[in-house]
């Protein structure tokens, strides 16, 4: 791929950004962290750092982070952002590292876009060294809580943005996921914001436009589902739990 930035890439950047400006986004950034068990100096590389922010973060902290990527366009954003750190290109399937060579490994949001999943997971165990530790983070696509009128439709609009995920329901996986290719001290905890105002409108409306593209429903239950969360958003009755689940283990 060409390194010139493209409309695109910045876009994803600020809708990522915009994430991680959420509400106890960045206590749950901490957390993570704080499950690496991290000392001064240990290697902890970033699955997927987009534009770089978690790196940045683990460095504050006395790390030697290392982010990876596997766009070049936003590993270039990165590097802009940050010229002094580590950043490489990368697949979770063929990371940069030799056998043992990082201390701590942590994927946020990564994991349901992989066809795979098991085998990004043996690659984490092939990198981590003895005693190394794995956090995985990230939302379960079949699992949104949304309040409708019409608790079937909204099911449908769910279920037919879950289906263009690679791997949707990869997160609810995790801790067995892990277990399997031989990490122990396997803890899994869940972290559920809640949202009752316009905030997430965007995202709910992207979730009726997604289903009616793929032909789940028609455009005119598209109309209707996103007038009543709307109505909802500016009414402040709009509910949207967004269950994010958090997996930590050892490699042994």
């Amino acid at each position: 791929m060409s390194m010139e930035q493209t409309p695109d890439a910045e876009a994803l950047v600020r809708v990522l950004e915009a994430v991680e400006a959420l509400p106890g986004a960045a206590a749950l950034r901490a957390r993570s962290y704080d499950l690496l068990h991290l000392t001064a100096g240990a290697v902890a590389v970033d699955v997927g750092c987009g534009a770089g922010q978690a790196v940045a973060e683990l460095t504050e902290r006395g790390a030697a982070a290392v982010g990876v990527d596997v766009s070049d366009q936003m590993i270039a954003i990165a590097r802009r952002r940050s010229p002094t750190a580590d950043l490489r290109l990368g697949s979770a399937y063929d990371l940069p590292f030799a056998d043992g060579q990082v201390t701590g490994y942590r994927a946020d949001k990564v994991f349901h876009e992989l066809h795979d999943p098991k085998r990004a997971a043996v690659e984490a165990r092939r990198v981590l060294a003895p005693e190394g530790r794995i956090v995985l983070l990230g939302q379960d696509w079949d699992s949104f809580v949304i309040d409708s009128a019409d608790p079937e439709l909204t099911r449908e609009i769910v279920r037919a943005r879950s289906d263009t995920i690679p791997s949707p329901r990869s997160a609810r996986g995790y801790r067995n996921l892990l277990l399997d290719v031989g990490f122990v001290d396997v803890t899994a905890e869940v972290h559920t914001p809640v949202f009752t105002d316009s905030l997430m409108l965007p995202m709910l409306v992207g979730l009726a436009d997604t289903a009616h593209s793929v032909g789940a429903i028609t455009p005119e239950q598209a109309d209707a589902w996103k007038i009543e969360q709307t109505e909802r958003a500016y009414s402040h009755r709009l509910f949207l739990a967004l269950p994010l689940f958090l997996v930590s283990a050892r490699r042994a």
